[in-house]
């Protein structure tokens, strides 16, 4: 059996896949890329049984076959191609794969691909959104940073899918940090909510356009499935209840600060470079129209202090917060100017942009961190 195929074709969508590749250790076969080859169709799968991915080209062939082919090596190979035809022959029996180039010929190790771990079919009885790539691409970006990584609060490891007829919510959250997308304009016919895995998340990421092309969001009871057309990511999702982040969302804020986020952010990495690595602290202290950002890490007598320029109205506050969390928020916002809106030193403290779309609604919060040394 054969098959020939583009060199920079098929690397694109190899690549394309790659980050659902398992590494594991207990089934090997998941370390491999399965090429589904119905004559002059090819569908490429990856998986890791909890997140797959699938994608297909035009070939030329006339065969029929499927065969699993190590993933990493593979790409290695086509990444010092230069783009020319290739032609692969499996053999029947051993699924033993050689690719012919200009060049040389390079034989490597397949598998049989009825092996490979079924690929998850859209439920008959599951429903869907569509919106657009560049939106889906805003909403992940923004809140990805937010997802948790402890295994110990399955729910917080995802990013919150809440579905409602009048709008749907976005969230994130690691228990010190959240951040909700509401978009009045993304709808659904009834109210419906699931928790997608941060891995998932972070392959959509990397793999969206910034552009109008339709992505299909389908769910049933176990899996969600993205499907922009040319590639499809099905994932398992988390089964567990989402916790009741609205009642952590503060209503009573009188201290409001309005800043250039740019300004900001650019005396917040200074500082921060001072700070204790462990905590990454940094003092937010606030008289009149004057900001001023402090850290310092008194085990080895680092200290920083910066002044800025702001609009403020509220009491003389001082508060700790984690330059890092809000370092990442600064950085997911795109506007001018961003308002912080606080209460008193222990209460969480809600970042938003000055200026948000017609039909999104973007909040942030971040928890304090009490102060500690001289400041």
């Amino acid at each position: 059996m054969k098959f020939i195929v583009s060199t920079t074709s098929l690397l694109k969508q190899l690549q394309s896949i790659s980050g659902a590749l398992a590494g594991n250790k207990v089934l090997p076969i998941l370390d491999n890329f399965l090429f589904d080859i119905k004559k002059n169709n090819l569908t490429l799968c990856s998986s890791d049984l909890e997140t797959s991915m699938v994608t297909s080209l035009e070939i030329e062939s006339k065969d029929t076959i499927k065969v699993a082919i190590e993933g990493k090596q593979l790409l290695d190979v086509l990444k010092n191609l230069t783009e020319q035809p290739l032609t692969f022959k499996v053999d029947d029996e051993t699924f033993s794969v050689e690719i012919t180039s200009d060049n040389g010929i390079y034989k490597l190790n397949g598998e049989d691909g009825d092996n490979f771990p079924k690929i998850p079919k859209v439920a008959e009885n599951a429903t869907n959104i569509t919106l657009s790539a560049s939106d889906l691409a805003h909403i992940v970006g923004a809140t990805f940073f937010a997802i948790g990584q402890e295994e110990l609060r399955p729910a917080m490891t995802g990013l919150f899918f809440q579905l409602e007829k009048d709008g749907c919510n976005f969230v994130s959250t690691d228990a010190h940090r959240l951040v909700r997308i509401q978009r009045s304009d993304i709808k659904h016919n009834e109210s419906a909510s699931f928790i997608v895995p941060r891995k998932s998340i972070g392959i959509l990421k990397g793999i969206l356009s910034n552009d109008l092309t339709p992505i299909s969001i389908a769910y049933d009871k176990n899996n969600a499935y993205f499907d922009s057309g040319n590639i499809q990511l099905i994932c398992r999702l988390i089964d567990a209840k989402y916790p009741d982040y609205e009642a952590v969302i503060p209503s009573e804020n009188p201290n409001v600060l309005s800043i250039a986020k740019d300004d900001l952010l650019a005396a917040l990495k200074r500082v921060n470079i001072f700070s204790n690595k462990t905590t990454n602290q940094v003092a937010f202290n606030l008289k009149g129209s004057t900001l001023h950002i402090l850290g310092q890490d008194l085990d080895f007598s680092n200290e920083a202090n910066e002044t800025l320029a702001c609009n403020y109205n509220g009491t003389d506050l001082e508060i700790g917060f984690n330059g890092k969390f809000l370092i990442d928020m600064l950085n997911s916002i795109d506007c001018d100017n961003v308002r912080f809106e606080m209460s008193t030193p222990s209460r969480a403290g809600l970042v938003l942009p000055e200026t948000q779309a017609a039909n999104e609604n973007m909040l942030m919060l971040i928890m304090p961190i009490m102060l500690s040394g001289s400041y």
